[in-house]
C-alpha cells in the first residue's frame, strides 16, 4: 500500500494481493483517522459479497474468484462502541462468465487486489460517525449523535 495526503483527503494505492478493507482500516488505525468515506475502482483477484437476510439474522456469501473488473467501491470508516475501527463497504464488479460480461454488487466482506486498486479516502473533520448496535436487526448503524 502506498499512500498520500493533499489537502484533507488521502490517496491510496493498493497492489497486487493486498485486501481492500482490511488495508483502508490499518490506514485509518495508524493515521488516527475515526471515521471516513471512500471510493474507488481497480482490478481484483478474488471478492466474498454478501447480502443480508433479515429473516435469518444472518449474511449469505458469494465468493467470486478470477479478473474482477471493480468497477466501484465506496464505504465508510466509523468507530464502534469499543472503540474498534468497522469499515461498511459496497462494490460493483464485472466480469466474464462463459464469454458473457456479467456484473455483480453487494456488501463487501473482503476483496483482494489483482493488479491495483485506487482509493480517495476522506476523513470526517468537524466530528466523527460512530458505529451502534442494533439489537432488532443484528446490524450496525451510524451513530451520528
Amino acid at each position: 500500500m502506498d499512500y498520500r495526503k493533499f489537502t484533507d483527503t488521502w490517496y491510496v494505492r493498493l497492489d497486487k494481493g493486498e485486501d481492500v478493507v482490511a488495508s483502508l482500516l490499518l490506514l485509518c488505525k495508524k493515521e488516527g483517522i475515526a471515521s471516513a468515506v471512500f471510493t474507488g475502482m481497480g482490478a481484483c483477484g478474488s471478492a466474498d459479497l454478501q447480502t443480508f437476510l433479515p429473516d435469518k439474522g444472518e449474511f449469505e456469501t458469494e465468493h467470486l474468484e478470477g479478473m474482477l473488473e471493480l468497477i466501484n467501491v465506496t464505504g465508510n470508516v466509523v468507530t464502534d462502541e469499543s472503540e474498534e475501527l468497522y469499515a461498511h463497504t459496497h462494490a460493483v464488479f464485472s466480469y466474464k462468465k462463459d464469454g458473457r460480461a456479467e456484473v455483480t454488487a453487494g456488501h463487501v466482506k473482503e476483496m483482494t487486489v489483482l493488479y491495483t486498486a485506487e482509493i480517495e479516502l476522506r476523513p470526517v473533520r468537524g466530528g466523527s460517525i460512530r458505529r451502534r448496535y442494533d439489537e432488532e436487526t443484528g446490524t450496525g448503524f451510524w451513530d451520528l449523535a
